[in-house]
């Protein structure tokens, strides 16, 4: 019970917070619309042959994503983003395996999950049979795993993690989240264990999230001791070591290995945010990368633009025009597949509405970028930002919701 305590109270303090640099609009309400009560007709399939039908599945470069939290995933509102997929552009899901939680998607069988008790929060335990419903319906599953923000590894893992210098306890971010020492193999070999069984549930490709230091303010960082710091290492080489680990311990198994970055990873030419990213050391590595390209997290002035978040096809193109310049000298490098901004953050204007989700899709698309992901963290979309698919134009103003069963 104290295990299950935990876990709730780590789950409400994620979802007061965001992927990144600025917090996003995670906390409000969101009241279902009458499309949530609509049953998603499921195709009749064969169960036994649905893993074969590769061939119907995008190639990477030609993603149409949403991200669905495992909440989503676990709950009838997947029967919701199922239709919306069947009747727009969409044709990928971004599914949590393990979010910043720490918590798992499905019961898993990789030791320090059972060891930690990430199997006793776990939002779907007929993740296999929903796999194959997205495989019917033509629909790319990526698992999504999150590597340092791991709260629920760092309370039960405690030499995994990072120590406060005063007191040799825990070290805490400013909204008191525990993190796990990105120094330390351990915690990405963890990672790519939960990466190699997703891979074999069914997953056709994994996605490796926060794989990056704490991005604290610099005194805040001075608080921070990481034991497994070797002398001389900087934490640049520590992501880049390990970003190379994640890579080849997945290669036996054949799935595409993708990483989400900072979109200003793209732009700051010297150093590495403070938080380990350099574009170059994910794009000569990675089969895709993901850039996080949110013209709300993008400062005044940023691209000339005195109100980035006002600017959503000038930021969008702007930041993607910087990473395919970095990227054009590397052969071989990595494909290029944004995440695009389907939220409103906090009182910000504009409110983000179909207009500036498209932008943000034209933006990229002009570009040549054919493959893209829109980030809510409620995973709440608006039907028309989307393109309808076979001529079946969507109902004006509709969205689908993710909340429920919390």
């Amino acid at each position: 019970m104290k295990v299950v305590r935990q876990a709730g109270a780590i789950l409400l303090a994620a979802l007061l917070t965001s992927r990144g640099l600025f917090a996003q609009d995670s906390a409000a309400v969101v009241t279902a619309s009458p499309a949530d009560q609509v049953k998603v007709l499921l195709r009749p399939t064969e169960i036994r042959y649905v893993q074969q039908e590769s061939v119907l599945l995008p190639l990477t470069a030609k993603i149409k994503g949403l991200y669905v939290n495992a909440w989503a995933f676990g709950s009838s509102k997947l029967w919701q983003l199922v239709r919306l997929a069947d009747e727009t552009e969409v044709n990928a899901f971004v599914v949590d395996v393990k979010d910043d939680t720490g918590c798992m998607l499905y019961p898993s069988s990789v030791p320090t999950a059972e060891q930690i008790g990430a199997n006793r929060c776990v939002r779907a335990k007929d993740a296999r049979a929903r796999l194959d419903t997205l495989a019917a319906h033509d629909i790319y599953p990526i698992a999504r795993i999150v590597v340092a923000k791991d709260p629920l590894l760092a309370e039960r893992k405690a030499a995994w993690s990072v120590k406060d210098r005063a007191t040799g306890a825990l070290w805490r971010d400013r909204i008191n989240i525990a993190w796990v020492d990105a120094y330390n193999d351990s915690v990405w070999i963890y990672a790519a264990q939960l990466a190699q069984e997703a891979a074999a549930m069914g997953f056709r490709e994994v996605q490796f999230d926060y794989v990056r230091f704490p991005d604290e303010p610099r005194e805040r960082m001075a608080t921070a001791i990481f034991p497994a710091h070797r002398s001389g290492q900087t934490q640049r080489e520590a992501v880049r070591e390990h970003v190379a680990l994640l890579k080849d311990r997945l290669r036996p198994f054949g799935v595409p290995v993708t990483f989400d970055i900072f979109g200003l990873t793209a732009s700051v030419t010297t150093g590495d945010l403070g938080i380990g990213q350099v574009w170059e050391d994910f794009v000569s590595v990675a089969d895709v990368v993901l850039p996080m390209v949110y013209p709300s997290h993008y400062y005044r002035g940023a691209f000339g633009y005195a109100w980035p978040n006002g600017q959503p096809y000038h930021i969008v193109r702007s930041a993607l025009t910087d990473a395919l310049k970095r990227s054009d000298p590397l052969p071989g490098s990595a494909e290029i597949r944004p995440f695009l901004q389907a939220f409103t953050l906090g009182r910000r204007l504009p409110r983000y509405t179909p207009f500036e989700i498209r932008e943000q899709i034209r933006a990229a698309e002009d570009l040549g970028i054919t493959s893209w992901v829109l980030w809510n963290p409620r995973s709440v979309y608006q039907r028309g930002s989307l393109r309808p698919k076979h001529g079946v134009e969507p109902a004006a103003g509709q969205t689908v919701s993710s909340r429920g069963g919390r």
